[in-house]
């Protein structure tokens, strides 16, 4: 593995402050941005309504799903004002894709594999997760991957990149080597989630640590890849003009914030056991908290004249 010589970069509330859009009097349900999830299966349905969830709770103006009968089923009864496609009934247009979350590529039938591979031939930026992972080489799409540690070992491996040892990924320089050398090899972004998420493209590495150990339970990585799909999708409704590294660091920003909310914890208390929907719930309090500035945030003191004047240029 070649070293990374370049220094890990802190992200803070200041910068996720910058990326997260609120809608002006002109605004209408596309321009706050258009975001489609191809996620959730039969065997694993709630991954939809989670994703589904997550993105519209990150502040998106418009979701589609496409996806199973029964999972859609299930996103309808908790988001009823959720656009829903049955898979090959007509050709979906969106800002941000989220695909494979759960689902399970050994089960995936060929026709869901063409059509995820053109998504990921195409020009709409795409966060992939889960059981889609395996699709990601040779993508020429604008692509955020985001695997946990086991699913970046495999990642790794299909990008024909060296395998890991068992405690690489627990020493911070090697995770870092490591998943900035697989962004590179990828062309795209790369969020790996661990306790520091770190956020990784061919420029450099980005590490989050605003979340709680409490978001270490099934599904809060679904809500995450809706979040991600959420400013993404708004990124590009206005001018496209934010590296999707720094949008997938501001969603997990986001996404670690609302985890803190959700579980009570604090500087001065351990927190409470959460489930992944009580997660998304949180994310409209931890927007508000974001764009109206709140004291005690892990790194707020990383305010710089950058992060302010982005916030301007992009209110």
């Amino acid at each position: 593995m070649p070293f990374f010589a370049g220094a890990v970069r802190p992200w803070s509330h200041g910068r996720t402050r910058a990326l997260l859009r609120a809608p002006s009097a002109e605004s209408d349900k596309r321009s706050r941005g258009v975001v489609a999830l191809r996620t959730g299966s039969d065997a694993y349905p709630g991954a939809a309504v989670l994703g589904v969830e997550g993105a519209w709770r990150a502040g998106c103006g418009y979701v589609r799903y496409v996806g199973p009968r029964r999972a859609a089923d299930l996103v309808l009864a908790r988001r009823p004002e959720t656009v829903t496609t049955e898979p090959g009934s007509e050709a979906v247009r969106a800002q941000a894709w989220v695909i494979g979350s759960g689902t399970d590529a050994a089960a995936r039938t060929a026709p869901e594999t063409a059509a995820l591979r053109a998504l990921l031939a195409g020009a709409d930026p795409v966060v992939v997760d889960a059981g889609a992972l395996d699709l990601l080489p040779g993508a020429g799409a604008p692509v955020i991957a985001t695997p946990h540690a086991g699913e970046f070992a495999r990642l790794r491996a299909s990008l024909g990149l060296g395998g890991l040892v068992a405690d690489a990924l627990r020493d911070p320089a090697a995770r870092a080597e490591a998943v900035h050398e697989t962004a590179e090899a990828l062309g795209g972004a790369v969020l790996l989630k661990g306790a520091t998420t770190l956020v990784a493209d061919g420029t450099g590495v980005i590490s989050v640590e605003a979340g709680s150990p409490w978001l270490a339970t099934a599904g809060t990585g679904d809500v995450l890849a809706g979040v991600i799909g959420a400013l993404v999708a708004a990124d590009r409704a206005a001018d496209g003009r934010t590296a999707l590294a720094e949008l997938a660091a501001a969603a997990a920003w986001l996404h670690g914030l609302a985890g803190r909310i959700a579980s009570g914890t604090s500087a001065g208390g351990s927190g409470r056991p959460i489930v992944a929907l009580e997660v998304a719930d949180a994310l409209p309090a931890a927007f508000a908290l974001v764009r109206n500035g709140y004291a005690g945030a892990p790194s707020d003191d990383d305010h710089d004249d950058h992060d302010e004047e982005t916030q301007e240029d992009r209110a």
